[in-house]
């Protein structure tokens, strides 16, 4: 976000602003970025991610587990390989969490186990990367249960 004109397109801005709760999987890059973000409106839950400054590594966590109404959803950046990544990450937080946010890639992701549990990468409203979208997730929590959907910038 704050290199050139990367910046969130308005309608991103508008879905975050209406939000509850923003939550964001690392690489922010700048404590200004963060602070950016949190002026939208909703708090701002985070991990750090690894091209964050020192100064945000030591306001953000490696990872977290954040309640939403009455889900659980853990949060940590680099989730790995892809080669089994769902049963790794389920059986790392599957017993404190229905659902894991992860970013790192910035390629969206959404899978669910058997059992429910869910991994699910955003992607990047500015960095798409090997995306053919820049992309963010909007989480509706019902209960203790969680379900996502990606939205594309237009």
């Amino acid at each position: 976000m704050p290199r050139g004109a990367r910046r969130l397109p308005g309608a991103f801005v508008e879905r975050i602003a209406a939000a509850d709760l923003l939550l964001h999987a690392g690489d922010f890059a700048t404590v200004e970025v963060l602070r950016e973000l949190e002026a939208i409106g909703p708090p701002v839950v985070g991990v750090h991610g690894n091209v964050d400054t020192a100064e945000l590594r030591r306001l953000l966590p490696a990872e977290r587990v954040v309640e939403a109404g009455e889900a659980r959803i853990a949060m940590v950046h680099d989730a790995g390989p892809a080669a089994r990544r769902l049963e790794r990450m389920r059986a790392r937080f599957g017993e404190r969490a229905v659902a894991l946010v992860f970013g790192h890639s910035h390629l969206p992701l959404h899978e669910r186990a058997g059992d429910g549990f869910q991994i699910f990468n955003p992607g990047s409203p500015t960095e798409r990367r090997r995306a053919p979208d820049h992309t963010m997730g909007l989480a509706r929590v019902r209960g203790a249960s969680v379900e996502f959907e990606l939205i594309r910038s237009t």
